[in-house]
């Protein structure tokens, strides 16, 4: 089974690939499409089995791959809870993502190629989550890279795709040098890259030490953070973060799977997977959760103020994978993991939903040009309200004998902001609730200016380009001075008598994926909570795949009843904030805006990482580049090369050539030089 549910859709990447456009459109979005709900269908028996205790731990041999003295790597498929969870994660989000393309993607011509990389990029990510070894887990690692640089990139045409997707290839490799030097030093260590093997001596290797650039320090420690800088890489973790919002310039349907569901959590998985290492090592831990909680306040912050509608949600997925972070770094791995699980039903729902405004509103992805969308397009409305609400962790707490029920976000991010009071670790529980605060306000800012209010459609750009195609009978230009956000026209629809634009509602293959993923935003923490996290349920599940905690699951539920309510207060505060910035009162955000400039600039600026990467790295790289091109290949390489030996080939000819005149007395008289020069040689020697 589990084979079927790794290499189906990298046969569906195959045959899509290959057959291209002379399989045709429906062909392969039907290949690549069935192969994905064939490999969800079967990953759901297989969690539902770990749920229940009916299906036990175990590997599927593969392959021998490589093989050199004392490392073995062969290729096998381990199968425990923690893949389990990762399964239903990659194959259910990835099939939706599949079905929702065929309304999104409907008018591209390179559908083919697309949907390949799609499935391309799932059989990667199930290689990575399967990996019985570091090399297997590496070869997946890259496999997503890869694809991800395929998908982001995939309207080659747009010179801002091409320019985010070597960004994200470039910045996952500062990360993966990290992640590679982890491996190496990790096999150094244990003299095995075996997982299973490598866990288990983990917690003999405390208090040792090993050398590394020029001094020693903790084995663990040093294993730890070059290992977790891999992860910082891939879950775009603060310094590492910059390609993620940069990746929007991708199709949506990218946007969910990669940058919302999968690709992005492979990091948080890593650290999970590899938890009894990060024990055996609280200093490793130290920066875990200190990068977590910065990157969460970060990126939320930095959301605040985005005007495209898939940045708000970009910068949303990289505070969310700071909570994670530092829920692991509290040695919550249950929490960590269950906040990993939910997010993959929300956040996809939200990207994919917003993907459904983007085609309403003719590729318009500016917010300031919304408003009033919920009764044009009410199906979308709905679902994105249901993410909100999941993301902002709409519910009611357990307390004063209160029902426990709520969105997907209640539970699992409120059980994170548990675990870091519960941990000690009260800084982390701090901002944890303060950043739940800031969640919500942007979430609901999302909605308000989306769904509510006047519309202000008619100052875009966007909108007028297409209603001028659409008055001169062709399509909108989509390299032009307007062209729109993304790549493809969307259907224009002109009211009779109006002559104006009315959006509408996206196809069924778009609406069914947000149904689905509305369910698992609405039920997904309800009905998992327990065997993720609670204690004794969270022990038998898990069964020793990662460092689960029954002390710190047991006082998480010991927490004082203020600490179980911060997060809904915190919730609340930011909701009444955007209603009343927005709804209320629409003229306070710019009022701010002016009146703190500077803060604003910042937060607008992103706090400067872009501008200030670009005067460290990039400019310097770009100088150092045009030194060694101009100076190095084409002044001296070139100049005393192989430029230089053509000229002189070209010199040495000219001088030959004079000798060259045709007339019988000249070849006569250049004899006579030789014979000469010949016999004064012999005489003279």
């Amino acid at each position: 089974m589990i084979l079927l549910i790794v290499f189906l859709p990298l046969l569906a990447a195959i045959v899509a690939g290959l057959g291209n456009r002379a399989l045709g459109n429906v062909p392969a979005k039907l290949i690549t499409t069935g192969a994905l709900f064939v490999s969800a269908a079967l990953s759901w028996p297989i969690f539902l089995g770990f749920m229940t205790g009916s299906i036990e731990p175990g590997v599927t041999p593969v392959a021998s791959w490589i093989v050199s003295g004392s490392m073995d790597a062969s290729w096998g498929l381990r199968v425990d809870a923690l893949t389990a969870v990762m399964l239903v994660v990659i194959t259910t989000v990835s099939a939706l993502v599949h079905l929702y393309s065929w309304g999104y993607m409907d008018e591209d011509p390179d559908q083919p190629r697309f949907f390949a990389y799609l499935s391309l990029f799932t059989f990667a990510m199930l290689m990575l989550v399967t990996a019985d070894n570091l090399v297997q887990m590496f070869f997946g690692w890259e496999g997503v890279g890869l694809a991800s640089y395929l998908l982001i990139g995939f309207w080659f045409k747009k010179p801002s795709a091409n320019a985010a997707a070597i960004k994200a290839f470039v910045v996952n490799r500062v990360g993966d040098l990290g992640f590679m030097l982890g491996i190496f030093a990790t096999y150094l260590v244990f003299d095995t890259v075996s997982i299973p093997a490598i866990l288990a001596a983990a917690p003999n290797m405390a208090g040792s030490t090993i050398g590394f650039l020029w001094f020693r320090a903790d084995t663990m420690t040093v294993l730890c953070l070059l290992l977790f800088v891999g992860a910082m890489g891939k879950s775009a973790q603060l310094g590492l973060h910059t390609w993620l919002p940069d990746a929007m310039e991708g199709p949506t349907p990218v946007s969910a799977l990669i940058h919302a569901a999968t690709m992005v959590t492979a990091g948080v998985f890593m650290v999970c997977r590899l938890s009894p290492m990060f024990e055996a090592s609280p200093d490793a831990l130290s920066v875990v959760r200190f990068v977590g909680a910065a990157t969460c306040l970060f990126a939320a912050t930095v959301a605040l103020v985005q005007t495209d509608i898939k940045r708000v949600i970009a910068y949303s997925t990289c505070s969310q994978l700071g909570y994670m972070f530092f829920a692991a770094g509290v040695g919550a791995y249950g929490a960590a993991m269950f906040h990993l699980f939910t997010h993959a039903f929300f956040k996809a729902l939200l990207f994919l939903g917003a993907g459904s405004v983007i085609h309403a509103m003719h590729h318009e992805q500016d917010m300031r040009y919304y408003g009033g969308l919920r009764k044009s397009i009410p199906l979308t409305f709905w679902a994105m309200l249901l993410g909100t609400l999941a993301i902002t962790g709409v519910g009611i707490p357990h307390v004063f004998g209160l029902p426990h029920v709520g969105f997907a976000g209640f539970f699992s991010k409120d059980a994170i902001i548990e675990a870091g009071w519960a941990s000690g670790w009260t800084g982390t529980w701090f901002v944890g609730t303060l950043v739940a605060m800031i969640t919500s306000f942007y979430s609901w800012r999302l909605m308000f200016l989306t769904f509510w209010g006047t519309p202000r459609w008619a100052a875009s750009e966007h909108i007028q380009h297409a209603l001028h195609a659409h008055d001169h009978d062709h399509p909108a230009d989509e390299h032009g001075g307007h062209a729109p956000a993304e790549h493809g026209p969307a259907q224009v629809d002109l009211p009779a008598g109006t002559g104006g634009y009315h959006p509408h509602e996206s196809p069924w293959t778009m609406l069914v994926p947000l149904g689905v993923l509305s369910l698992g935003a609405v039920l997904a923490g309800l009905l998992f909570y327990h065997s993720f996290i609670d204690t004794g349920a969270g022990e038998r599940f898990w069964r020793g795949t990662i460092a689960f905690s029954e002390t710190l699951a047991h006082a998480m539920h010991e927490v004082p009843v203020l600490i179980k309510l911060s997060a809904t207060i915190a919730m609340l505060l930011g909701l009444l904030g955007a209603w009343y910035a927005y709804i209320r009162a629409p003229g306070v955000p710019s009022a701010l805006a002016d009146q703190f400039d500077v803060f604003h600039r910042f937060l607008a600026h992103k706090w400067y990482f872009d501008e200030l990467y670009q005067l460290l790295f990039v400019r310097p790289a770009f100088a150092i580049g045009r030194l060694f091109w101009h100076r190095g290949d084409e002044q001296t390489i070139d100049r005393f090369g192989p430029n230089g030996m053509a000229a002189l080939a070209m010199s040495g000819s000219r001088v030959a050539g004079r000798f060259q005149s045709g007339y019988l007395y000249t070849y006569a008289f250049v004899m006579l030089l030789g014979l000469t020069a010949a016999v004064t040689w012999a005489i003279t020697r």
